[in-house]
């Protein structure tokens, strides 16, 4: 297949040095981006004069065709080819002739790859803003189904306070939702047209960039051509963005793990998305979920591979940029598809319930609320605190729980305790009395519940 640049070169490229150049079976992947950016190209080469109008029709309609083969699965990718952009070219010489080589006026590799990682980056934040709203449709509505479920919070996986599942399963909506915002924040800049920077100096001829940037669907045209061309600050931002993504994925997962166990046994996951053991044959593993977990260190070394190569390049253009494309299509891949596992996996879980009241039996879990009972009878909170610690400290010693205590010895630890004191020891009670707004109040929960469907409906 005829090189691009093959013009300067009289001896022919030693072929491992040939394979190891070539971009194809990566590249590949942005066939569609690089026929809808030539066709904006070669319209705008006509419609400017720079080319005859007749032979710009000739290209358009040549693309076209390219086009519906991409779209309809017919074009296959030839592993002898540089890149995609090669035999792209070489696909509208068979169709239009010489006239093919007219295609390549006022553009570049650099900036003609530039522009096809954009508008594929356009298209993946599309794409996974959709999956991560269908997790967050996922979560809100077993969040809805389970409205009045209360589980042990935990800190430093230690039994902490009364919660509401609900209010667990919409902190993670709350993540994704920041997700949400940061993917399309990232858009501004990504949305920006580089073709016409050329190589990296611009073009003495007369084009149109920001007719292309309107054909493109392009928000405007990136100011400067050295920066157009050697710019991969916007995917490395997609990738940080992803590694977020990521992360509170990877979190979510090892909740549902550790809710599934036998020890703590909040839920069970249907056969559905489970698998077995080969050995043992009692065993329900929650293999998805662990892979969700271990690929977050994927859209990690993704972002990282990308910082690595960027760091030490001098402006413009610099090969090293070829192994942007391996980085980002791994992550966006890997997390897209951990989205649509993760939705799935939440519509297979069974909530037992319970085991959840069991795991609420020891009713230290609301000490804090017996703390809150003094300081709204005014007992300063430190003292309140100490009080109620050493109450803790002799259900410990004693074997006892603290309903146990009657009003008479709750009085003895300090004169402020009344009757009601010993109905706060309720998780139920504990969950009602919260206040604040955000908090695991029913009522609270189930308005997030509604704002988030409404939301979500959008």
């Amino acid at each position: 297949m005829r090189k691009l640049w093959g013009g300067r070169f009289v001896k022919r490229t030693d072929p491992l040095v040939e394979r190891y150049t070539s971009s194809i079976a990566v590249d590949h992947r942005l066939a569609k981006y690089d026929v809808l950016g030539s066709i904006a190209h070669a319209t705008m080469l006509g419609r400017c004069r720079i080319i005859p109008r007749r032979e710009a029709g000739r290209l358009v309609t040549g693309l076209k065709a390219i086009l519906r083969a991409i779209e309809e699965g017919r074009f296959r990718w030839d592993p002898s080819a540089e890149d995609i952009h090669t035999q792209i070219q070489a696909e509208l010489a068979k169709r239009v002739g010489s006239t093919a080589d007219l295609l390549h006026t006022a553009r570049s590799r650099n900036d003609q790859v530039a522009l096809d990682l954009r508008l594929y980056c356009r298209d993946a934040v599309g794409q996974l803003r959709d999956g991560v709203a269908q997790a967050q449709r996922a979560l809100v509505e077993l969040a809805a189904r389970e409205d009045d479920v209360i589980i042990p919070g935990y800190t430093h996986l230690q039994r902490a306070q009364p919660i509401l599942l609900a209010h667990h399963l919409l902190a993670y909506v709350e993540m994704l939702e920041r997700d949400q915002e940061r993917l399309a924040d990232a858009l501004k800049r990504i949305n920006v047209l580089p073709l016409g920077a050329g190589a990296l100096a611009g073009t003495s001829l007369p084009i149109n960039r920001f007719k292309v940037a309107t054909l493109l669907g392009f928000d405007r045209v990136s100011d400067n051509s050295i920066d157009a061309v050697s710019d991969r600050d916007f995917v490395a931002e997609l990738l940080a963005d992803l590694a977020l993504v990521a992360v509170h994925l990877s979190r979510l997962a090892e909740d549902v793990i550790l809710w599934a166990t036998e020890e703590f046994g909040i839920l069970s996951l249907d056969d559905a998305v489970a698998t077995g053991s080969s050995l043992m044959p009692q065993k329900k593993n929650p293999d998805a979920l662990e892979l969700i977990r271990g690929q977050t260190g994927q859209a990690f070394g993704g972002l990282v591979s990308l910082l690595t190569v960027l760091k030490g390049l001098p402006l413009s253009y610099n090969r090293d940029l070829q192994w942007d494309k391996a980085a980002l299509f791994g992550v966006v891949d890997g997390v897209g598809e951990a989205l649509r596992v993760c939705e799935r996996l939440l519509r297979h879980v069974r909530i037992r319930r319970a085991r959840a009241q069991q795991l609420l039996a020891v009713d230290t879990i609301c000490a804090t609320d017996l703390a809150e009972h003094l300081v709204q009878r005014g007992v300063a909170f430190r003292q309140a605190h100490e009080i109620v610690g050493r109450l803790v400290r002799a259900c410990e010693r004693e074997g006892r729980r603290l309903r146990d205590f009657s009003l008479a010895e709750l009085r003895r630890y300090d004169a402020h305790f009344d009757e009601s004191a010993r109905r706060r020891l309720d998780p139920r009670r504990s969950v009602e009395l919260k206040r604040s707004w955000g908090s695991t109040n029913p009522r609270l929960v189930r308005q997030m519940i509604a704002r988030w469907k409404a939301r979500l409906k959008k």
